[in-house]
């Protein structure tokens, strides 16, 4: 008999665990299945990216270990990057780490600073690697929940102060999945002002920053006053050109924290294939160019996704960054139930809002990862779910 670990418990389930396989049996019975669920867009990667790993593959030293080192020219481009877009400055070498996907460093970081016992502090509904994370490394998670009246933002002022005393690492994420919200920089300020008081860590999780609309720039958190004393920030060229699979990011702080993860890293794994990082390179040296375009598209879906929730009675505020809406259900209604009942009798794939936490009870994610009339077209067929749906209390669900 198998005994497991006693961590695998407390991981709740993941938000994409049981819809995928609905959705294929549905599929595979002949059902139109609009699939709104999993931040994958879409759009191909571009043509630079692809052409430039094509070429690194017939490279032989390119299929030699990368280990943490990496491309060299990756690590330029990623600072370059950042001197463009934030006017920012890292060391390539010493201040900057390619990540196999940000996700796996965000949920490695903890084993930099935590011991068992210690507190890192998670946001709900949120990134659910940061709670992997914080368990993984033996941490006491410290949830705060995200609420629409505080404009999703997470309130480290209202941490009672024997838990700040405690916490090693806190996680912030915005723009914020699942939520859309973004960050003034008089929050940000608050924020890292806090931490460099308590001393702790700040994992700024950034991967959406440049998919933003109306006039909206994202912030890098080195661009607020002393954050390099406490912060690491993370990138993924996931969202910003359509490379999901290509599980290729990175991460950039001062020397010391840098130096911790990449020591963490080291016993973990070897790096990203060193080919996808010659793509990445030719992606992020070209990244004005190259987001743009999907920019203009996400926005387009955007709009008609945000018009067609106001004609069936759910409206909300068109945010100003990332590829998802967090749409508020009728009072009462439960969002596991009207997800399912979304796929199986609408053939609409939403994630309900409690699979990212309790905190997300009462609301569900869109992605706008298909077209703009195929958004509009299942959003209509969601209408009629609406009243059928709200017999099925939230407390029923929990």
């Amino acid at each position: 008999m198998t005994h497991f670990a006693d961590r695998l418990e407390t991981l709740p389930g993941y938000p994409l665990a049981e819809l995928p396989g609905i959705k294929r049996r549905m599929i595979e019975q002949g059902r139109d299945v609009i699939d709104l669920g999993a931040g994958d867009n879409d759009r191909p990667p571009p043509t630079e990216a692809v052409a430039a790993m094509k070429l690194a593959v017939d490279d032989p030293d390119m299929s030699k270990y990368g280990y943490q080192q990496g491309l060299p020219a990756f690590r330029e481009a990623c600072v370059s990057y950042l001197r463009r877009r934030f006017a920012v400055e890292f060391d390539p070498h010493t201040e900057t780490l390619p990540l196999v996907g940000s996700k796996e460093a965000l949920a490695h970081l903890p084993l930099t600073v935590v011991n068992p016992g210690d507190v890192v502090i998670v946001p709900e509904p949120g990134y659910q690697a940061y709670l992997g994370g914080a368990v993984f490394s033996g941490a006491e998670p410290h949830v705060i929940p995200l609420e629409a009246g505080t404009d999703f933002l997470l309130d480290l002022a209202a941490v009672p102060t024997q838990v700040l005393e405690r916490t090693r690492l806190v996680y912030l994420n915005y723009p914020n999945n699942p939520t859309a919200a973004t960050a003034p920089q008089s929050y940000l300020e608050t924020i890292v002002a806090l931490c460099r008081r308590h001393d702790i860590m700040l994992a700024y999780d950034n991967a959406y920053c440049d998919i933003t609309f109306d006039g909206y720039q994202a912030p890098s958190i080195f661009q607020i006053d002393g954050a390099r004393d406490i912060a690491v920030e993370f990138f993924s060229l996931s969202k910003s050109f359509s490379m999901t699979g290509w599980r290729l990011g990175f991460a950039v702080g001062r020397p010391e924290l840098i130096g911790a993860l990449t020591r963490v890293k080291t016993y973990l794994d070897t790096g990203p294939f060193l080919a996808v990082q010659a793509g990445g390179a030719a992606a992020l040296d070209r990244a004005e160019a190259l987001v743009s375009p999907i920019k203009d598209e996400l926005q387009r879906r955007r709009d008609a996704a945000v018009e067609a929730l106001a004609q069936i009675g759910l409206p909300l505020e068109p945010p100003r960054a990332t590829m998802y809406l967090w749409v508020r259900l009728p009072d009462g209604m439960a969002s596991r139930p009207f997800a399912r009942r979304a796929l199986e009798d609408a053939g609409v794939l939403v994630l309900p809002g409690a699979a990212f936490g309790p905190a997300g009870e009462g609301y569900f994610r869109i992605a706008l990862i298909v077209g703009a009339d195929r958004l509009r077209e299942a959003v209509i067929r969601l209408g009629p779910l609406l009243d059928e749906s709200a017999s099925v209390p939230v407390e029923a669900t929990r």
